[in-house]
């Protein structure tokens, strides 16, 4: 076992009435052409890439796919030894580029990252540097550098934010835990600056919670989190409020887990994560219920992993994280469907 830099022991349906088009999305450069079979014919199944060139091992990078470039851009993260990064690399569906760009955000761990349709460019929020602490600063990303930007108002330093992109109301959402993990927060990015929201109901204060835009429900989907213990609820976001979901069934408690929305099924896929043990399981929600995949191969079990839907080839990418098969952290990278 291990103690974490955030001090845990890591081991060895209120969906709106308005919903977004998988059109609306398309034209934004989200989802990609998905033909209407898509669904039917997916393979539900992981495989391993072998890229030419590859990020150096890490967790708890930062991805998000960036429509404008049709690429996944990946930043920063920990590998496992204290050493934080702060290189910028981008995925284009066969190998991994290291860019360099003129200006970029300090090197960080925990960090949230999300592709911001209204603007076009990613939003990046928070993370820890080491030494030095929780980070606050709002980043944004065009496709060549990195641009900090100045809002009116901003969410505090935080670590391990959860972020994702509302197409239904064109804003980034936030939710984190606050920099002593005392209270929740859900915050929204308009393209110049944060909201800070009071809705009617709302996620406990959980740190390290998973989240992702469903687009066939219009709602952000947030899973799991710990504080004080390891947690499986289901909430959605309409846009003004937090709903908790009864689904039949789900997934058992974590946090650090991985979730992206799979175009490709109208699914967002949920993989690995920590309840004390290093998980492995794959996990999609159909808007009302989570099922558990069995996929002929799989990613090892492993935390912090950094996932996003990639609309150039109509998967999910998977990189990297912390797992029990190297005692440490991965650089490999993975596909779903």
């Amino acid at each position: 076992m291990r103690v974490s830099r955030i001090g845990r022991v890591i081991g060895p349906s209120g969906g709106r009435m308005l919903q977004v088009s998988a059109a609306m999305l398309t034209a934004a450069g989200l989802l990609g052409a998905v033909p209407p079979a898509a669904a039917s014919a997916h393979a539900l199944d992981w495989t391993k890439q072998a890229p030419a060139s590859s990020p150096p091992a890490r967790y708890d990078a930062a991805m998000a796919y960036d429509a404008a470039t049709k690429t996944v851009v990946l930043f920063g993260g920990d590998d496992g030894k204290s050493h934080n990064f702060g290189d910028t690399w981008t995925w284009n569906g066969s190998t991994w580029t290291k860019q360099a760009p003129a200006a970029h955000p300090a090197a960080r761990y925990g960090a949230a990252m999300a592709y911001d349709a209204a603007t076009k460019t990613v939003v990046l929020f928070g993370g820890v540097g080491f030494p030095g602490g929780r980070l606050g600063g709002t980043w944004t990303w065009n496709g060549s550098t990195w641009t900090k930007q100045a809002p009116a108002s901003s969410p505090p330093a935080l670590f391990d934010p959860a972020m994702a992109y509302d197409a239904a109301t064109k804003t980034v959402v936030l939710f984190a835990h606050d920099t002593r993990g005392t209270t929740r927060a859900t915050w929204t990015w308009n393209g110049s600056t944060w909201t800070k929201h009071a809705p009617a109901s709302e996620p406990p204060n959980l740190s390290g919670v998973a989240m992702a835009y469903d687009a066939a429900t219009g709602t952000v989907v947030l899973f799991g989190g710990f504080h004080p213990s390891f947690g499986n609820d289901t909430w959605t976001w309409n846009g003004s409020t937090w709903t908790r979901q009864a689904p039949a069934s789900r997934p058992p408690a974590r946090d650090m887990t991985a979730m992206a929305y799979d175009a490709a099924t109208s699914t967002v896929v949920l993989f690995g994560g920590n309840d004390g043990q290093y998980l492995g399981d794959s996990w999609t929600w159909n808007g009302s219920t989570w099922t558990q995949q069995h996929p002929a191969v799989s990613p090892s079990a492993r935390y912090s992993p950094a996932m996003a839907y990639d609309a150039a080839t109509s998967t999910v990418v998977l990189f990297g994280g912390y797992g029990s098969s190297r005692r440490g952290a991965h650089r490999d990278t993975w596909t779903w469907g």
